[in-house]
């Protein structure tokens, strides 16, 4: 895997079925600058970077769930955010896929900048999936339906492909046979799976996982990692908020730590859980390995 590019972690000086073949992705051929590390100044020649996030800024009323924050995501990249409870991991990856408006900075998504622009909505639907805490199927349509929906009414695709696109995708995430049942007749990892499948069918280029695992029984958490890391060792793009350490571990080329809205950590993943820099961040990991 190759390692991740960042610019600032926290900025200082603030804003101045059948056998198919997966879609292969390639992402637009771009020079890069040189990395600063987790506590650097701000780079600001990341062209490499096909999301590109710079001093954003989010509020919920006085509450500031997002300060400062700056990363860039190159095509091919497995990010892993962690942190406690309420240090803006969630809010970070729902503000790339806008379903939260942020207050200040700039986010770009393959250098169109992420607004409520035409532009934006089809560079998000052309190039962003997401894989939510809840399963969010539609409980009145077959799985097949809450796979093909998507790209029969968003993309145009014709039925017949996306019934196909569908079969793939299911036999990808390992229940091929689940096809023609309603989401109430799966298990809750089963329903994950058909999650994750959906978001496929729609073809994006990156992935968005927040806490994918974090409704299920525990016995249930393993087969949906082990999906998602198989999908990380095909080349997908990810960027996935979890706990879970050890999964973390294993996909990630880069881990991003945050507390109060703040990135306070980014390193690779040895260096992250062998030698972490920051007081605050060798807490939160001998606390959560703990456990």
């Amino acid at each position: 895997m190759t390692s991740a590019s960042s610019s600032t972690a926290h900025g200082h000086q603030k804003k101045t079925g059948s056998k198919r073949t997966g879609p292969t992705k390639t992402g637009p051929t771009k020079t890069g600058p040189t990395k600063t590390g987790p506590h650097g100044s701000d780079s600001t020649t990341q062209d490499d970077a096909f999301i590109r996030i710079r001093h954003v800024d989010k509020f919920f009323g006085s509450f500031q769930a997002l300060d400062d924050v700056s990363l860039d995501i190159r095509l091919g990249q497995k990010i892993v955010i962690c942190g406690p409870s309420g240090s803006g991991k969630s809010t970070a990856i729902r503000c790339i896929n806008r379903l939260e408006a942020h207050d200040a900075g700039e986010i770009a998504i393959d250098g169109v900048r992420i607004d409520d622009s035409a532009a934006a909505r089809r560079v998000l639907r052309n190039n962003v999936g997401m894989v939510f805490q809840q399963f969010n199927l539609f409980p009145h349509l077959s799985i097949l339906d809450n796979l093909t929906l998507g790209p029969v009414r968003a993309r145009g695709m014709a039925p017949a492909q996306a019934r196909s696109l569908a079969e793939y995708y299911l036999e990808r995430v390992r229940i091929p046979e689940q096809i023609d049942k309603f989401p109430g007749q799966l298990s809750g990892g089963q329903q994950q799976r058909v999650a994750i499948a959906r978001a496929l069918c729609m073809e994006p280029k990156i992935m968005l996982f927040d806490e994918p695992t974090s409704a299920l029984d525990p016995e249930m958490i393993a087969e949906v990692l082990e999906v998602i890391e198989e999908l990380a060792g095909s080349g997908m793009t990810m960027i996935c908020v979890t706990h879970e350490m050890g999964f973390a571990g294993h996909v990630a080329d880069q881990m991003v730590f945050m507390d109060h809205g703040r990135i306070v950590e980014m390193a690779p993943p040895k260096q992250f859980f062998s030698a972490p820099e920051s007081e605050r961040c060798q807490t939160f990991l001998r606390q959560i390995l703990r456990h």
